[in-house]
């Protein structure tokens, strides 16, 4: 068969699974010989409305035949889409309207990406599935430069002087606003969205969608983010608000730049006007804020198809708390830097050029819009001048590209010193994830703090998160010294009482109270990088302490324990702060390192 018509059918079979992961999130098959039963608590609890872990690597390279046997000879992406569409539906992949409308939205740029990129058809399996099914090297290693400048000698971080001043700093992400959300719709209904107008009336049979959320695969009405942002406006004074990201909903089949745009400025302008103009934000950009979902193309790709409709909106939007040269870069790839206080930085990471779910990163994913080495530049100036950075963004470093999360770790452990606070959202859920020094990979050098979502999707309490962090002084650490949680428990705040009526009186007025504190759950005045590596450690011995954890990770709503393998891949998770250190999941014993890497997912 000749190149050309290898390189068509991969995208054929690719886009089929692209459309289908940007859809619902992503995960890997499980490996061959591996019992299902070791694996059924973490995919119980994420609840995905698909049956992608049933598809084994015999299947994908059945459907690689079947498709290119069907559309070898039809280049007409018209065409093409069309047959997609038709693969999706008929692998039950999704509801007809939604396989048909996200091959719409994806078919031009997604095929244009591949056109562009080098993958051989021999890869392409191994892309979707992973290792166990094929060899890939699309992502090919690829090194920073790092300055010649010696590293400074390390000092152990030590609790500030009783007394010292702390900043108070509000953490917001995964807003998720649902445009379309309806009370008393279906929260059970076939699309991947629901509680929408169009999901239909809830039968008399099972609860309809809350008037403030609700516990299912739901994002949230405008009045809760509105509510949520008085609530926190009257919780002030706060220092300085970080803001990481994803702002529209969950329905990426059918979302247009118009729609993205509105959703951008309305939540943007809602945040100045219930926190004020004297306080200054700093905004990241999510996956969620582009359509198609996770299409961030690096600025060598031009015209229509690049991202400067996104990031000219963001500057616009966002000039009120940003300076001038932040603006500049945040225009032409999404990141950006900016002094928070003399003394203290901050760097907003676009984490879309790290995402696997970045198709654009096929073309070349060596140091997208060479991101990290402004990072380095940026971090050698703040080292030379005496400053502490706080780096944000959506994505966790340790669900990112091998190659970019080698990097970044690198990088971390050249700055440790400088580096003194990281902050992530994008899972939804309460965790972290800890950086150890490279040489021996036991002494703690940093902790990325990944906070709880303001949507419910998938059946949570909404939340937000509040920093305290070493304050304003000289000589101050400016490190993460505790944090608080809190949550709108939707089963007051909606008035279903015991939770056995299936009536609803919502409270006007509800509260959002603190679900915990850091320190008072985990102990100790101050909570450095070393205490967060010794808690990963007592989860291994102590059950009743992890179980708080796991309560605490899914914001005061979850259903059952977490066992077994279930355990082990979330401590494997918390000590993971490279993509590659999942391998270290064969360490933990239980069912081993293979059942615990195959079923990490991001359904974000």
């Amino acid at each position: 068969m000749a190149f050309s018509a290898f390189r068509l059918t991969a995208v054929y079979v690719i886009l089929v699974f692209m459309l289908f992961l940007a859809s619902f999130g992503t995960s890997y098959p499980l490996p061959d010989g591996t019992d299902i039963s070791e694996v059924r608590a973490p995919i119980e609890y994420f609840r995905v409305r698909f049956s992608w872990h049933n598809v084994s690597c015999q299947l994908c390279k059945v459907l690689f035949t079947v498709v290119d046997i069907a559309l070898l000879s039809d280049t007409n992406t018209e065409h093409v889409a069309h047959a997609i569409g038709e693969a999706c539906i008929h692998l039950h992949l999704s509801e007809e309207k939604v396989c048909m409308e996200i091959t719409e939205l994806f078919r031009d740029d997604f095929i244009r990406a591949l056109q562009e990129s080098f993958l051989w058809p021999s890869e392409a399996c191994a892309l979707l599935l992973g290792p166990n099914c094929g060899h890939f090297d699309i992502y090919a290693p690829w090194n920073v430069t790092l300055p010649r400048v010696p590293k400074p000698p390390v000092m152990p971080p030590k609790p500030p002087k009783p007394g010292s001043p702390r900043s108070r700093v509000l953490f917001l992400t995964d807003i998720h606003w649902d445009a379309e959300y309806s009370m008393d719709s279906s929260a059970n209904c076939k699309e991947p969205l629901c509680c929408r107008k169009g999901s239909s009336k809830a039968s008399w049979r099972q609860r309809g969608a809350g008037y403030w959320g609700t516990y299912s695969n739901c994002d949230i009405p405008l009045h809760t983010i509105e509510n949520l942002l008085q609530n926190v406006a009257k919780a002030g004074p706060w220092d300085w608000v970080y803001w990481t990201g994803d702002i529209p909903a969950h329905n990426v089949w059918s979302q247009t730049r118009v729609q993205q745009l509105n959703e951008l400025t309305t939540i943007s302008r809602l945040v100045r006007k219930y926190l004020g103009a004297g306080i200054a934000v700093y905004p990241a950009v999510g996956n969620h804020e582009s359509t198609p979902v996770n299409s961030f193309p690096p600025p060598f790709v031009h015209g229509n198809r690049s991202s400067h409709w996104l990031y000219d909106t963001m500057a616009e939007e966002w000039s009120p708390w940003l300076p001038a040269q932040a603006l500049l870069t945040l225009r032409q790839g999404g990141f950006y830097t900016a002094q928070v206080q003399p003394g203290l930085r901050v760097v907003s990471l676009n984490m879309n050029f790290c995402a696997r779910e970045n198709y654009w990163l096929m073309v070349n994913s060596t140091d997208p819009a060479n991101q990290l080495q402004w990072l380095v530049h940026i971090l050698q100036e703040a080292e030379n001048m005496g400053e502490k950075v706080h780096i944000i963004g959506h994505i966790p470093p340790g669900l990112c590209l091998s190659s970019w999360s080698w990097n970044y770790y690198h990088i971390v452990n050249r700055y440790e010193s400088t580096i003194t606070g990281q902050f992530f959202g994008h899972t939804h859920l309460d965790e972290f994830q800890m950086f150890y020094d490279e040489e021996t990979m036991t002494r703690p050098v940093g902790v990325a703090y990944i906070a709880p979502s303001v949507t419910t999707f998938i059946d949570l309490n909404p939340g937000y998160r509040v920093y305290y962090i070493d304050g304003n002084y000289n000589g101050s650490s400016r490190l993460v010294l505790d944090h608080d949680t809190f949550i709108l428990n939707l089963t007051l705040a909606n008035g279903y009482g015991d939770g056995s009526s299936s009536f609803t009186n919502p409270d006007p007025n509800p509260a959002w109270t603190l679900l915990y504190r850091a320190s008072e759950v985990y102990g100790g005045p101050a909570l450095l990088p070393s205490d967060w590596a010794a808690l990963t450690q007592a989860f291994l011995t102590n059950d009743h302490l992890f179980q708080h954890f796991w309560y605490f990770r899914h914001k005061g709503h979850m259903s059952e324990s977490c066992q077994g393998t279930c355990k082990s891949m979330i401590i494997c998770f918390l000590r993971s702060g490279r993509y590659d250190l999942l391998k270290q999941c064969d360490l933990l014993g239980a069912a081993g390192g293979r059942a615990v890497r195959s079923v990490r997912k991001s359904l974000c």
